[in-house]
């Protein structure tokens, strides 16, 4: 898709496409951030986004089961955080991190998943600290929809993003016919 990318650009002075995901969030720290910076400096004349996933999701996709990790491989740490800001940061601003804080992919029964977006917070803060007290451009959180009254948690830090699972029709409480 890179190379399309840049095949288009060369031909019409824009990109292709606006962003590109990286997941690499089973690879180690290092393989991940130095394959984010090989890309990124392709992409970063672009002005393409990059989105760099870190950390592992529990529960099984494409493939991938986590269903068995260790509960603390669920939750990315302020460390890493700060060594993907720096990487990333020095090469353009067009970048965001998907941090873990105990995503999890399937469905669970109710209370089995903890998700932390406090710890996301946390890394924010730690980011700014070590930035001399400079705010941080925020952190990208890609999760299921918390409940209305603990959204707050998810965006007061200044999250960029949140997924947003649609609801099903027979649960809707707008009729599709009424949606904008």
């Amino acid at each position: 898709m890179l190379e399309a990318n840049e095949a288009y650009f060369k031909q019409n002075q824009e990109a292709l496409f606006s962003s590109h995901m990286l997941d690499l969030s089973e690879e180690s720290k290092e393989d991940n951030i130095a394959t984010c910076v090989k890309y990124f400096k392709r992409m970063a004349p672009l002005g393409i986004w990059l989105e760099m996933e870190i950390g592992i999701t529990g529960g099984e996709e494409d493939g991938v089961d986590n269903t068995g990790v260790d509960n603390s491989k669920l939750y990315t740490q302020p460390e890493d955080i700060w060594d993907i800001y720096s990487a990333l940061s020095a090469i353009s601003p067009n970048f965001s991190i998907a941090a873990a804080f105990g995503n999890v992919h399937g469905v669970y029964k109710p209370g089995n998943v903890k998700l932390h977006p406090e710890l996301l917070g946390k890394h924010q803060k730690h980011v700014s600290e070590k930035l001399g007290g400079s705010s941080p451009k925020p952190l990208y959180v890609r999760t299921p929809p918390p409940p209305i009254n603990g959204f707050f948690k998810y965006i007061a830090p200044g999250f960029s993003f949140s997924t947003v699972v649609p609801v099903p029709r027979r649960k809707r409480l707008i009729p599709p016919s009424k949606m904008a």
